[in-house]
C-alpha cells in the first residue's frame, strides 16, 4: 500500500495528492484519490513520468476511457501546418500542444487563451473526468484556472437559484474553446442556435456521486436558454457568468513538467491563460466517459 497525503489548496477547490508513482499504487490509494477528487474537485499529482500506455492504464482505474476528440491546431485550421497528434496505438489519448515540427502540428489548441468552459458539454453524454499530463511546459504563462460550480450555484440569490432550476441550456458544438469554428461544423456556424449542432442540458445538474447541485454552463459563446427569447437568455447568462467566474470561486495552477491534473467536469469549469508562442507546451490527455446531465429534484 502506498502512503498518501491530501493537501487542500488555499482556494475554493483543488488539492495536491502525494502518493508516489501512480503506476504502482494499489486499490486503496486509488479509492483515496477518487475521494479526494470528489471532495476537492481538482486533484494535482506531481512528478509523474508516464507513457501514453501508462497514462491510459491509470485513467482506466477511474472509469471507461472515451476515444479522443481531436483538438485542431489553429495553424492547421489556417492551412499553415498539417494536423498531427493522433496515434492509432492509443486512440484514447489527445495531444494538447502548440508545437509544430517539420510542418506538422503535434497537437491542438495552440498558444492562445482558452475561455472558461466545461469539456465537451455539447455532447449528449459529456465526460465525467479529464486527466491531463504535462510533458513540456513554458516557464511562464499557460496557467490553467478552475471554478467551483457547486459554490457558483450555492451562492446565488435565493430567487435566482429557484429560477435557474427550471431552465435548460443549449450547448453549441460548432466553436471550440479557442474560439475557432470546428471544421466538421463550418456550414452550421451561422445557423440559429435552436437548430445548430449541440445538446440541451439542465442549467442546474446534480452530481451523481455526491448528490450536490451545481451550475452547468458549458461555455458562453452561442449558448442559449431554451425557454427564453434571445435577449432574456443573454441577460440571464451574462448575470450567471459574471457570478460564476468570480476570483473567490477559482484556483489557478502553474504547471511543472510531470504534473498530472484530474478534474471533475460535472462540477468544474476551466480556462487556460495564453503563453509565449515561441515556448513549447506539450501535454497528453485522457477523459473518462460520462452520462447525460440530470437534475434530481
Amino acid at each position: 500500500m502506498s502512503a498518501i497525503e491530501v493537501i487542500p489548496m488555499q482556494a475554493a477547490l483543488g488539492a495536491e495528492v502525494r502518493c508516489g508513482d501512480v503506476r504502482y499504487v494499489g486499490e486503496e490509494t486509488i479509492a483515496r484519490i477518487r475521494q479526494a477528487s470528489l471532495d476537492h474537485l481538482v486533484v494535482l499529482i506531481r512528478a509523474q513520468t508516464l507513457s501514453d500506455a501508462e497514462l491510459s492504464a491509470f485513467g482506466k482505474r477511474f472509469g471507461e476511457l472515451q476515444l479522443s476528440n481531436p483538438l485542431p491546431s489553429p495553424l492547421a485550421n489556417e492551412g499553415k501546418a498539417a494536423q498531427g497528434g493522433h496515434d492509432d496505438a492509443h486512440p484514447e489519448v489527445t495531444v494538447v500542444s502548440n508545437i509544430v515540427e517539420k510542418g506538422v502540428a503535434l497537437g491542438g489548441l495552440g498558444d492562445g487563451e482558452l475561455v472558461w468552459h466545461t469539456d465537451m458539454s455539447s455532447f449528449a453524454a459529456p465526460p465525467h473526468q479529464t486527466l491531463l499530463h504535462a510533458l513540456e511546459v513554458p516557464s511562464s504563462g499557460g496557467r490553467t484556472g478552475f471554478l467551483n460550480m457547486y459554490d457558483a450555484y450555492g451562492t446565488l440569490a435565493p430567487a435566482l437559484k429557484a429560477r435557474v432550476r427550471a431552465l435548460y441550456l443549449k450547448h453549441d458544438a460548432t466553436i471550440d474553446a479557442a474560439g475557432y469554428v470546428r471544421k466538421q461544423f463550418a456550414k452550421d456556424s451561422d445557423v440559429d442556435l435552436r437548430f445548430a449542432p449541440g445538446s440541451v442540458h439542465p442549467l442546474v445538474r446534480t452530481h451523481p456521486e455526491t448528490g450536490r447541485d451545481c451550475l452547468y454552463l458549458g461555455r458562453r459563446a452561442r449558448a442559449r436558454v431554451v425557454e427564453l427569447d434571445d435577449a432574456a437568455s443573454d441577460a440571464l447568462l451574462d448575470e450567471l457568468w459574471a457570478h460564476a467566474t468570480q476570483a473567490k470561486l477559482a484556483w489557478r495552477h502553474a504547471w511543472l513538467p510531470g504534473d498530472l491534473l484530474m478534474w471533475d467536469n460535472r462540477c468544474v469549469m476551466h480556462h487556460r491563460e495564453p503563453f509565449d508562442p515561441a515556448a513549447r507546451r506539450y501535454l497528453h490527455r485522457v477523459v473518462i466517459k460520462g452520462g447525460a446531465p440530470v437534475m434530481m429534484s
